[in-house]
């Protein structure tokens, strides 16, 4: 890896840090994991910095928790038609005891919730504000009530609420021509934002689906990983509705509208990228528990946090920083003295340990586009196949 030369400090805020220090580790406590030493235990394994710190045991290859109940799988039958009526493939069929969904209402957006899915940390900024807990448990349960289908329910935002929208947006506006991909410039005027109204789910999606066939299902919070990824596979991106605390609107430690909207919604109005998203949705399909949680390793290196080479310099692609003030910046210009690494992306390879310190990534993976990102990503989904028809071994 290589560090990013000095090209001027913008003198952030230390706090102004994107969600995934607590998010990442949410996931990771909930799941019984540490994270992955790579070189030490293979794919699976939880051991990382935060963990440790904590005092976390190393749990190499822990199960995850089960997801959803949905429909069982067969090695005998590595495909079928899925209730869109799409042809799902899963080459070598899925691992015999995981269960497998056969359409998008197989997948709960709402038993399986993480993180800050009850009851907020302490560390979160809206601990002690009741009226905040409310406010975001009331509009965590109109994502469960749902059903698919039917019209997303619009949320009336409150004038405090939209004040947080459009401080976000507009810091970002900010950073964005210098900052992000082509691919994201192109596509984000589709959906004209405004920092004066929080867009409604149900807006952005037909203007999704319009472009490229996806569409955007309310969830409660974050999902367990593989029901997230199975998602993917039937093209719906769970998004939440409730929006970050007024406190501090440029740090949120769990998704949350502006992040999901900026950030990810964008990138899947490409038909390249939201290709390369649907093909990680299928490779988790049936996948063993091990495969989902590098899949989710692979998932976080490019979709939350991936970068490109574009006209010789470092561009931002990876929902969590393009939905971060602070780390995006960073990205590019580094934050009190210290500068990110970066290093091509290697799939089949060992994924170093997530870093947290200061709520920045210490390094990043690039790619030379995505037909670059979808030859690696298809070389480890042929990988992970073979294993699979092996019986799971690795």
């Amino acid at each position: 890896m290589a560090a990013v030369p000095p090209s001027g400090l913008l003198g952030l805020p230390s706090v102004d840090s994107s969600l995934k220090t607590a998010r990442f580790a949410a996931v990771k406590r909930s799941l019984g994991l540490a994270a992955f030493d790579g070189e030490r235990h293979g794919v699976g394994c939880g051991k990382d910095s935060v963990a440790c710190r904590r005092r976390v045991t190393c749990a190499a290859a822990s199960p995850l928790p089960s997801p959803a109940p949905a429909m069982p799988s067969s090695r005998k039958d590595p495909s079928w038609r899925s209730k869109q009526g799409e042809t799902i493939v899963q080459p070598g069929g899925a691992e015999p005891s995981v269960r497998v969904p056969r359409g998008i209402e197989d997948i709960s957006n709402g038993d399986h919730i993480l993180g800050f899915g009850a009851d907020l940390s302490p560390d979160h900024p809206g601990y002690h504000d009741e009226e905040y807990k409310r406010r975001r448990a009331y509009i965590a349960d109109i994502a469960k009530l749902h059903q698919v289908g039917t019209p997303i329910p619009r949320v009336q935002y409150s004038d405090e609420e939209t004040a947080v929208w459009g401080t976000v947006l507009t810091a970002l506006q900010h950073l964005y021509p210098t900052h992000a991909c082509s691919t994201f410039l192109y596509s984000l005027p589709l959906f004209a934002f405004s920092p004066l109204a929080i867009p409604q789910l149900q807006d952005v999606s037909d203007v999704l689906h319009a472009h490229t066939g996806w569409r955007i299902r309310p969830v409660a919070g974050l999902l367990h990983p593989r029901d997230f990824l199975n998602g993917l596979a039937f093209k719906y991106f769970h998004s939440t509705q409730y929006i970050r605390h007024g406190s501090n609107p440029m740090y949120t430690p769990e998704p949350d509208v502006c992040h999901e909207l900026l950030g990810h919604v964008p990138m899947l109005a490409d038909p390249a990228f939201s290709a390369l998203a649907h093909a990680l949705g299928q490779a988790s399909l049936g996948a063993s528990d091990k495969d989902i949680w590098h899949l989710t390793k692979l998932y976080w290196y490019t979709v939350e946090f991936g970068v490109l080479m574009e006209g010789g310099e470092v561009r931002a692609f990876g929902a969590g920083l393009l939905s971060s003030y602070g780390e995006l910046a960073y990205m590019r210009s580094g934050a009190d003295g210290r500068y990110p690494l970066f290093a091509a992306l290697d799939p089949l390879g060992a994924l170093p340990r997530m870093s947290y310190k200061d709520g920045f990534q210490r390094s990043y993976f690039l790619c030379h586009g995505f037909h670059d990102l979808a030859a690696k990503l298809h070389r480890y989904a042929a990988a992970m196949a073979a294993r699979t028809r092996a019986g799971g071994a690795h």
